[in-house]
């Protein structure tokens, strides 16, 4: 249910144990260096060049081993032990806007992934990005920055295969600075990245000043 606009809209509601949480989220995103963004706001950053397509998917294949990546399956469920999470999927898409577009921002336990890059546990880079609130509470990547380094997390997949990933590190990006190429490129494995909004929220901006990544893969 959308929130009525207020005066204090532009500012972010306290939740739990974080301050200075909004909606918004502005992430720069693969292909078209679009940005993802919670709520309805489309003023987030666009201005990073665009990088060259990326397929990002490899012909689905029966005898795939984890090792090279599992054949391409959509995926319905993402299970994260550690941290508590247990939210089902919707897809994610480049809007009118050149943005892809955010998972519904009343919702605090549901993750998006990039449908037309790979998808998890397909060789290439799958990207999943999750609210770290709404303008109420705390939402699914509310607690992301509490993982380490050998952490493991699942993804359920359509196929009924389980494709199991190992944390290998978490970085945050000043979002003015956000490496595109090193955190969406594809290399010769099957990789995940987490995403989420982090650091302190600019109030004239409108969003968070960064953006926490999760770098993860197969095992």
């Amino acid at each position: 249910m959308a929130v009525p606009p207020s005066p204090a809209d532009d500012e972010p509601a306290p939740t739990g144990s974080r301050s200075g949480m909004t909606v918004l989220c502005a992430v720069a995103l693969l292909v078209l260096a679009v940005s993802l963004i919670g709520g309805n706001d489309t003023s987030a950053d666009s201005s990073r060049p665009p990088l060259a397509a990326q397929p990002g998917a490899s012909a689905p294949s029966a005898v795939a081993e984890p090792e090279t990546g599992l054949p391409r399956s959509k995926p319905v469920r993402l299970r994260i032990p550690e941290i508590s999470v247990d939210a089902p999927f919707t897809d994610l898409a480049i809007g009118a806007n050149g943005q892809l577009q955010a998972p519904p921002p009343d919702d605090t336990n549901l993750v998006g992934w990039y449908a037309k890059g790979a998808s998890p546990g397909e060789e290439g880079t799958s990207i999943i990005a999750g609210h770290v609130d709404t303008k109420t509470s705390a939402a699914v990547f509310a607690r992301l920055g509490q993982l380490e380094k050998g952490d493991v997390f699942h993804v359920e997949r359509a196929d009924g295969r389980k494709a199991s990933f190992v944390v290998d590190g978490l970085e945050t990006f000043d979002k003015d600075d956000f490496p595109s190429k090193r955190v969406y490129g594809d290399g010769d494995r099957a990789e995940v990245r987490l995403i989420t909004c982090a650091g302190d929220y600019d109030r004239e901006a409108k969003d968070y000043t960064d953006n926490l990544v999760v770098f993860a893969h197969l095992t």
